[in-house]
């Protein structure tokens, strides 16, 4: 017996005339600084067209060729998002937060044929240009900017809205394009070593998109305004703008408007329903809400159904703030470069009351049935599913990596830390599964704390700290100590006008923690360092205690 269904391929072509004819009506609104700017989705894939046929007939791309996006979330780049992986060549999105060296890096290792550049991000690329490689033959430029900053570039430049002037609407979309070849490639942010690429097929983005479409997440409808405040270089903006061209969603694009000032306005005046950041953008959004800087009347947040957080664990205190002062529901999500993201999702089983609910929602959530996942214990041992027996998370899945981009006629790359022999992804999270398939992250197993041979979770301490009402954030880190080995470490900031000292913060903790587990070490510092997606870099606490440069306060006895 054989299969009697139609093999049609999965593509972002697919998606890209779906949602320009069968959702046209719908917008992408970019926030230009004063206000909305807004495109519909059938020009956006007009435009969509006039880009490839100038890609293709002006700059020569090829399905061969890579081409880069130094740009903020706004519609031009909806239109490349869109426009290159459908014409059958590679979007690469460059991470505008890199360190200089690092952006070079990935320009190379990638061999970006051509970059399209928002001209408020120039001066990043004219910084970096004498590191590139000859293998990049064009900049497009997106808006004003100061075009003098490229007059050292050997190839050529051009301005975006000239460059697609006057081309034709309607662009003969590869349809029929395989559906494993690679659409898209992202890097991981570098805190460890050089970046490594990822590189997504068409398959995997529509099949994510699906997901991310899924009752069981996002659930994106004709009636949602989906407001993208994760960098759309981040793991393709976790899959929204994709999605919301498929499933007719609206977009509001912040473009390089992420303080928490204009996006509480724009929330206010645009209206959106779903939105997805990181926990450290929302934490300061919510002191916005609380105590508005440029107005006397609150923000109007109810149009707000739901905010995914990802990228690092949201402190349970940020979702209550959220819930009981401004009716706005954070839901816990996990994910990683290398699982194009979407590995779990937080919505509790139906049936509980509020208070039960709790429970689950403070957990990073379940793995949907297209990502299979096991925990390996420090021997190579399987630990099972009870929700007490940890382990590192490992995954497996149709959008989830097998390897890293090994470069331009290189093979791919497999390092042993990172997939099994038997081909699944090592997260590097440590954390159980509960039977029912709910995952709780303890640490990261680079930084959970190893004390006198008794684990200690940084990330526990932290969310206790963080509950304090007058703790902004805190990061707590492994340290080296003569008697225990490790012991912990704690950063803490505290909001403007605070009373609270470090005797006070460490007797707050030490009702909620075993006494074995309450850091000696303390420091105020005035922020905690991150990453370039927004992600606590707790490398570089380290490094500034090992250097002197931390003021440390020593606290009770180790």
């Amino acid at each position: 017996m054989f299969s009697t269904m139609q093999d049609v391929p999965l593509t972002v072509a697919r998606i890209l005339a779906h949602g320009s004819t069968v959702h046209g009506r719908a917008t992408v609104t970019t926030w230009d600084g004063t206000g909305p700017v807004t495109r519909t989705y059938a020009e956006l894939g007009a435009r969509a067209a006039q880009l490839a046929y100038a890609l293709r007939d002006e700059l020569g791309v090829t399905p061969e060729h890579v081409v880069g996006t130094l740009m903020w979330n706004n519609a031009d780049h909806m239109e490349a998002y869109l426009a290159v992986p459908a014409m059958g060549s590679v979007l690469h999105t460059l991470n505008l937060r890199l360190a200089p060296a690092q952006l070079a890096y990935i320009v190379n290792h990638a061999a970006d044929h051509a970059i399209i550049v928002n001209g408020s991000v120039l001066p990043l690329l004219a910084g970096v240009l004498p590191q590139l490689a000859p293998t990049l033959k064009h900049i497009v430029v997106s808006g004003p900017g100061d075009l003098s900053l490229l007059a050292g570039f050997a190839g050529t430049v051009h301005e975006y809205e000239q460059l697609i002037a006057g081309r034709p609407t309607e662009y003969p979309w590869e349809e029929e394009i395989d559906e494993r070849r690679p659409a898209m490639i992202c890097y991981t942010s570098g805190t460890t070593g050089d970046p490594k690429g990822v590189v997504y097929s068409h398959r995997s983005i529509y099949l994510h998109c699906l997901q991310v479409n899924s009752a069981a997440t996002f659930a994106l409808t004709p009636q949602d305004t989906a407001l993208p405040v994760v960098p759309m270089f981040h793991v393709g903006a976790w899959g929204i703008p994709h999605a919301a061209f498929m499933s007719g969603a609206n977009l509001l694009m912040p473009d390089r408007f992420l303080q928490p000032q204009p996006l509480a306005t724009m929330i206010d005046l645009v209206k959106p329903t779903v939105s997805g950041a990181v926990p450290t953008i929302w934490n300061g959004l919510l002191d916005e809400l609380d105590h508005p800087t440029a107005r006397e009347t609150p923000y109007d947040t109810s149009s707000l159904r739901m905010v995914v957080i990802g990228g690092s664990a949201c402190p349970p205190a940020l979702m209550r703030g959220f819930e009981e002062r401004h009716g706005i529901r954070l839901v816990h999500a996990w994910g990683m470069t290398e699982t194009s993201p979407l590995g779990t999702f937080a919505l509790p089983p139906a049936g509980l009351s509020a208070d039960e609910e709790w429970a689950y929602r403070v957990t990073q959530g379940v793995f949907p049935a297209s990502v299979e996942a096991r925990l390996t214990g420090p021997g190579g041992e399987r630990m099972p599913h009870d929700g007490v027996s940890a382990g590192e998370l490992e995954v497996r899945g149709p959008w989830i990596a097998g390897a890293y981009y090994g470069g331009a006629g290189q093979d791919p790359e497999r390092p042993e830390d990172k997939f099994s022999e038997d081909g699944w992804l090592r997260t590097g999270d440590v954390g159980t599964i509960t039977p029912d398939g709910f995952l709780t992250l303890t640490d990261r197993a680079k930084d959970v704390i190893k004390s006198g041979g008794e684990w200690i979770s940084s990330v526990e301490l932290e969310n206790h700290l963080m509950a304090h009402q007058e703790v902004l954030e805190a990061a707590v880190v492994a340290v080296p100590d003569e008697k225990w080995g490790e012991r912990p470490l704690a950063a803490v900031v505290l909001r403007p006008g605070a009373t609270v000292d470090l005797p006070g913060l460490r007797a707050f903790l030490a009702g909620r923690v075993a006494s074995w587990q309450l850091p000696e070490r303390w420091s105020l510092v005035a922020a905690v360092p991150k990453t370039s997606v927004g992600k606590f870099d707790k490398k570089v606490i380290r490094a500034e205690y090992a250097a002197g440069l931390l003021d440390v306060t020593v606290l009770g006895k180790e």
